[in-house]
């Protein structure tokens, strides 16, 4: 299970994609108001944090599409005796991270235009991660396909 390569990948990938739902994504301070905005997986709030900071809109659909692709990713790791559902589950799992991409994207852009529209927002870590799991999604599905015809050359023989 685990001892797979691919599994390897897919268990990171889920690791990314939860650190996603946890880290800043995107974040812009005014220099002249000193107001900051900051978005994460699941809301764009005003302030110095979190907790303190006021919450100016939702944005759940990012939160939602990064745990549905660590949860997708965690149930492929498990699906190791079918490589066909695997390879399906890491393509879902494809459409899931670009579209985490582009929601984090879109809310970003959104929340760009709220403070002085002249200065330009940061991207911090948690909206890179997402890139990161797309190439650990792309080379599970790579060593599933040479694990397949593994198998596949293997019946030819017998």
């Amino acid at each position: 299970m685990i001892q797979r390569i691919q599994s390897v990948f897919l268990l990171l990938l889920a690791l990314a994609m939860l650190a996603v739902a946890v880290l800043p994504l995107w974040a812009k301070t005014d220099p002249v108001s000193q107001a900051n905005l900051t978005l994460t997986a699941f809301r764009l709030f005003h302030g110095a944090g979190p907790a303190a900071g006021t919450t100016v809109a939702s944005a759940w659909p990012i939160g939602t599409l990064a745990l549905t692709a660590a949860a997708t990713a965690l149930y492929a790791i498990f699906q190791f005796r079918r490589r066909s559902v695997q390879l399906l589950l890491c393509s879902l799992n494809l459409l899931l991270v670009v579209a985490t991409i582009g929601a984090a994207f879109l809310y970003s852009s959104r929340a760009d235009q709220l403070l002085n529209v002249k200065m330009e927002g940061h991207f911090l870590t948690g909206f890179y991660l997402p890139t990161l799991a797309l190439m650990l999604n792309l080379l599970a599905s790579r060593y599933i396909r040479s694990d397949e015809r593994l198998v596949r050359s293997q019946d030819r023989l017998r």
